[in-house]
């Protein structure tokens, strides 16, 4: 494997998670453990790991989805190099986590447009959410500006 080459997904099927489809509507789950770095002072997590679960549990959501981030920032088939961005985050924390717990992240599509999707995440415990993420992701190119979503992503998207 040379160093500009992604490692292999195959060797580790659970890595990044797994959608799921209930009630026509396809969600991704990532299972995370918290660790004594995801805290703080106090023994709780800190609030700054919650946005970087939900990073984790959207890249690979688009991931599963077919979006291949190395192809995408390489820029393939005609298009110029690209990235995901975050426009906005709204945030909700509703219950603390503590060392060594299991939760699932779980990444919704609420909503697209030409260039942008809108996510709804959500941390929970034993199925009960404790932690709620609105999150705005656009499409732009290295120089900045806005690129639709390709045809393909924007099919993989719908339920």
């Amino acid at each position: 494997m040379s160093a500009a080459s992604p490692p292999d997904d195959k060797a580790w099927p659970d890595l990044a998670g797994r959608l799921v489809e209930d009630n026509g509507q396809r969600r991704h789950v990532l299972p995370i453990r918290v660790y004594f770095e995801d805290t703080d002072f106090s023994g709780l997590v800190y609030h700054g790991s919650y946005v970087r679960w939900c990073e984790r549990g959207r890249s690979d959501f688009l991931r599963l989805v077919g979006n291949d981030h190395h192809a995408l920032l390489q820029g393939v088939d005609g298009r110029e190099p690209a990235a995901f961005v975050v426009r906005r985050m709204g945030l909700e924390f509703l219950r603390p986590a503590r060392i060594d717990e299991v939760l699932e992240v779980t990444t919704r599509v609420k909503e697209t447009t030409a260039a942008t999707l809108v996510l709804d995440q959500r941390i929970s415990r034993h199925g009960v959410d404790i932690f709620t993420a609105e999150v705005m992701v656009v499409l732009i190119s290295a120089s900045g500006r806005p690129l639709r979503l390709s045809t393909a992503l924007r099919k993989a998207l719908q339920p």
